[in-house]
């Protein structure tokens, strides 16, 4: 599933391609007629995100909601948009270019009340200005459920999915089985600014990369990483590697449905 930084970077793309301008919508599909007709020739008047929720608001006072979910997929590009193949839930084209969305989780249109209802079931997004860490904060620290299952919980902090989750918890030493209410408020603020450091760079650059400078490839003469996900990370999908800091070999276990990955010299319980 796309984690946070995407969804982000989804919103720059739609403000870039159709902000302020009259767009273009079809659901070659058909799943989405209803919603596209009433988008057709509106125009966008903000796009943003909140953790993985992607909001379109248009000048009727429509918010289009895309949720992309383990099968989402967008695909944007310059005019002429091409004939729709496969299959397609919504087109926007605008002057500039076109976004094809398929497979999502979510599509829908929703009233600002539903907007509203979405945000509060949602935590701080790292990435967002407005988000505060002590609402999360004070989720943890009263949770006798583990810290790597708290990071995934949406309604705790948005945003961050598996990769992220592994990778703040091995940075800062953190013990994965650790309770929330055994996290000490240091390590939460550690925790919370990495986050919002390592998204942002994933906004910037389109891919996750956490490894500090001392331990990149070509710091340490190794060879890059070769992974579909891309990125040089310390321990997800490393699984059986020695640990970039202490050669530990990487462990794995499956923990609330996910795969978990970590160091358990670097995170000792």
């Amino acid at each position: 599933m796309p984690e946070g930084h995407t969804t982000h970077r989804l919103a720059a793309a739609h403000r870039d391609l159709f902000g302020g301008r009259p767009v273009t919508a079809t659901s070659p599909q058909g799943r989405f007629a209803d919603g596209a007709r009433l988008l057709d020739g509106r125009i966008l008047d903000e796009a943003e995100a909140h953790g993985k929720h992607l909001l379109l608001r248009f000048d009727n006072e429509q918010i289009l909601h895309v949720h992309l979910g383990i099968y989402g997929k967008y695909a944007l590009g310059p005019p002429p948009a091409p004939v729709p193949t496969g299959a397609v839930r919504l087109r926007l084209a605008a002057a500039d270019g076109y976004a094809d969305l398929r497979g999502p989780n979510a599509c829908e249109l929703l009233e600002p009340g539903e907007v509203k209802a979405l945000r509060d079931r949602l935590g701080p997004d790292p990435l967002r200005a407005d988000a505060d860490p002590d609402a999360a904060w004070r989720r943890i620290s009263r949770s006798r459920t583990s810290v790597a299952v708290l990071l995934m919980d949406q309604t705790v902090v948005a945003g961050p999915g598996n990769i992220y989750r592994a990778e703040v918890l091995f940075r800062a030493g953190v013990d994965p089985w650790r309770p929330g209410s055994r996290l000490t408020h240091d390590e939460w603020d550690l925790i919370w600014a990495d986050l919002v450091a390592l998204m942002a760079d994933g906004v910037r650059t389109g891919r996750i990369d956490t490894v500090r400078p001392e331990h990149t490839p070509e710091a340490m003469g190794r060879p890059p990483r070769v992974d579909d996900h891309g990125g040089e990370v310390y321990v997800y999908r490393r699984a059986g590697q020695p640990c970039l800091i202490c050669s530990t070999e990487v462990r794995t276990v499956a923990l609330a449905a996910r795969n978990l990955f970590w160091c358990p010299t670097c995170q000792a319980r």
